[in-house]
């Protein structure tokens, strides 16, 4: 079923070909009336939840963001980035470019300061990792890391260091090429530490789950990133530990038995006290 006309009259786009459902939206690819590609983001009934700050900071950061149209309630038009996720350069065998050209949209997105009024603060995401609890069938390892989880990500957050707006999920899956180059796109948009912006990117890309649990691979991205975005090396994998439980905490429903990220959660918390 196509958009409702009125969606459509309402974007000032036609021709409508769908790309994408997902479970929050369906995401269309449309004709601007300039004859341009765009995509037509229309979201369900659940709205659009903690995407809507990621529009303002998509706007705001501007560079290699995503350009967007128009934001309604329900629905965004967002520029079309026609060509492959960074996601595939990993998955081809070019891991180091794909990691090179994240920092690099990284350092873009942060290239201008942004307004933080109205956006959610990092700590609020973290409610979910301190209530997770773990189920009886958990390993003992596992009951271990989401402990040493709790209590790192507790430390990061009692003594913040450059807190500013966030993309708040910048990984290989959420960076297309289009015709200006690489550019991020689905920011949720949260205030936080800087550090934080790198920690998720750790985790993907998605479907080479031995590769990123890679020791010497932790190791480089660590090194690289820290390097280019300058920020703390060590203080970036305790981050990327942290979100790591945060991801399993919001997967589990707040209560963990056994997760297939479990060992990534184990390599990283080691790097981090390495």
């Amino acid at each position: 079923m196509i958009p409702a006309p009125e969606i459509l009259a309402e974007f000032g786009v036609s021709a409508p070909e769908l790309v994408e459902e997902t479970g929050l939206a369906v995401l269309w690819k449309v004709c601007r009336a300039d004859g341009s590609p765009a995509v037509l983001k229309i979201y369900g009934s659940k709205g659009m939840r903690n995407e809507a700050g990621g529009f303002r900071f998509l706007v705001a950061a501007g560079g290699p963001a995503a350009k967007v149209y128009k934001v309604t309630a329900s629905a965004a038009l967002i520029e079309w980035l026609s060509g492959p996720p960074l996601g595939d350069l990993s998955r081809a065998g070019r891991d180091a470019d794909a990691a090179a050209e994240l920092v690099r949209v990284a350092n873009g997105l942060h290239a201008s300061a942004i307004p933080e009024a109205g956006y959610p603060r990092l700590e609020d995401w973290f409610t979910a990792l301190f209530s997770l609890t773990v189920s009886a069938g958990a390993s003992e390892e596992a009951r271990t890391n989401i402990f040493r989880s709790q209590a790192l990500a507790r430390r990061l957050l009692a003594d913040p260091q450059d807190v500013r707006p966030l993309h708040g999920d910048l990984h290989h899956s959420n960076i297309r090429l289009g015709d200006r180059g690489y550019c991020a796109f689905d920011a949720k948009g949260v205030l936080g530490e800087r550090t934080y912006e790198l920690a998720n990117a750790f985790r993907h890309p998605r479907g080479a789950l031995d590769l990123v649990r890679e020791p010497e691979r932790i190791s480089f991205l660590a090194t690289l990133w820290s390097q280019e975005f300058q920020v703390g090396r060590r203080r970036l994998l305790q981050w990327a530990a942290a979100k790591c439980a945060l991801s399993m905490a919001w997967r589990n429903g707040g209560r963990l038995g056994n997760d297939p990220e479990l060992h990534l959660l184990g390599a990283l918390l080691n790097a981090a006290e390495g």
